[in-house]
């Protein structure tokens, strides 16, 4: 698929899809791709083992070359014991840690990079807790781009170490990913280069949301009745929603097809958009203080703030929080049972469905995916 176009998420600004993007200049909500031309059929997926097996509905021109390092095709493992003891008729686990640099951020930063590569930008810049820049330091080594990443200084030291052997330029800044996020917007801005901040520019998305394609591939073209999807960003949620409605529109789906309740899982440390869905906003306050052992997850305000709540409620999903010694409980109890290298946001993802299972939210005949997003290995100094 080669036409498509950028949209706001918030207001009718429209864009062509072929020139530099970031937000939307009208309100500064986040822009998305949308597609001119119908999806084609599901035999349309090619033979690649890559997230490029689909690229007829991804955002690349016929003649380009991906920039990709194999991400992506990760497996779902099913765990019937976790699923018992847990109280649940079935559990998947996505394991996004088995990606390049060993996060789920690869599949955004392949999509981004290519299409970063393809405007022929000087150099990509980005904010990061740790797995996202260390995916950008990888996939601007694969495009021949510099790249500069703002860490905060408490980022775990194995990510940071990654970082620094692909050839990036690494900035510690005091404080938590917004402060990154304020050096690396300006940055950006002075040298002309590329931001790959969440949501400020509108291909992360589109990589993010093969998960959302592939669960589906992997369940035989159905669904799961819910998904525990462990939020900081929120790319990867945002994502999986956009393309259930694309693979309905696009006859990958039935019509009729019943799509998963969302669920949000955050650190009790961290947790706006709990905040926020409890609150009944649409939209979420920034968090004070941001505060939790999973790097991934400290991020105070996110961008995509009401794309998050809004999946959440077209879905009838939730969110919940849980605290830092559930937290690192649930991960060695998910490596453990699982033989997962479980990150803490897995471990949140499952301490989070302990809880909505134990109050009634999600029942007993639920058939539940829950996402680990990283490798544990990145987070053991």
């Amino acid at each position: 698929m080669t036409d498509w176009h950028l949209e706001c998420s918030a207001c009718d600004h429209q864009s062509g899809g072929r020139a530099i993007a970031a937000v939307c200049p009208r309100c500064g909500q986040p822009l998305l791709v949308r597609y001119d031309s119908p999806w084609p059929a599901r035999d349309q997926i090619s033979e690649r083992w890559d997230i490029w097996r689909y690229r007829a509905v991804l955002p690349i021109g016929d003649h380009e070359t991906p920039v990709s390092l194999g991400e992506g095709v990760t497996p779902l493992l099913e765990a019937p014991t976790l699923a018992t003891a847990v109280g649940v008729a079935r559990l998947w686990i996505k394991d996004e840690g088995r990606n390049p640099t060993a996060s789920f951020k690869a599949r955004g930063m392949s999509a981004a990079v290519t299409r970063a590569k393809a405007l022929g930008v000087p150099g990509l810049v980005v904010p990061t807790a740790g797995n996202a820049g260390a995916a950008l330091a990888a996939y601007g080594a694969a495009a021949s781009l510099p790249v500069r990443v703002f860490a905060p200084a408490s980022t775990p030291s194995p990510i940071l170490s990654t970082i620094r052997a692909l050839g990036a330029q690494l900035v510690l800044v005091d404080g938590h990913i917004g402060d990154a996020g304020k050096r690396s917007r300006a940055f950006a801005e002075e040298e002309g280069w590329f931001d790959m901040s969440t949501l400020r520019e509108p291909y992360r998305i589109e990589g993010k949301k093969t998960m959302g394609i592939e669960l589906a591939e992997q369940l035989e073209w159905s669904l799961p009745t819910h998904i525990v999807y462990p939020t900081g960003g929120g790319t990867g949620l945002i994502g999986m929603w956009k393309v259930f409605a694309e693979m309905i529109g696009g006859g990958w789906l039935p019509a009729d097809a019943t799509l998963p309740r969302m669920i949000s899982a955050q650190a009790a440390g961290c947790a706006p958009i709990v905040r926020a869905l409890e609150a009944g906003a649409t939209s979420a306050i920034p968090w004070e203080d941001p505060q939790t052992h999973a790097s991934g997850l400290r991020v105070p305000g996110p961008l995509g703030d009401r794309l998050i709540l809004r999946a959440i409620r077209e879905s009838n999903g939730s969110a919940a929080a849980v605290s830092e010694d559930v937290i690192a409980q649930e991960t060695l109890r998910l490596s453990r049972m699982t033989g997962i290298d479980a990150a803490p946001e897995g471990g949140c993802a499952l301490g989070v469905l302990e809880k909505l299972v134990r109050t009634g939210v999600v029942t007993s005949e639920a058939e539940v995916v829950l996402f680990n997003t990283g490798s544990g290995a990145s987070y053991r100094f």
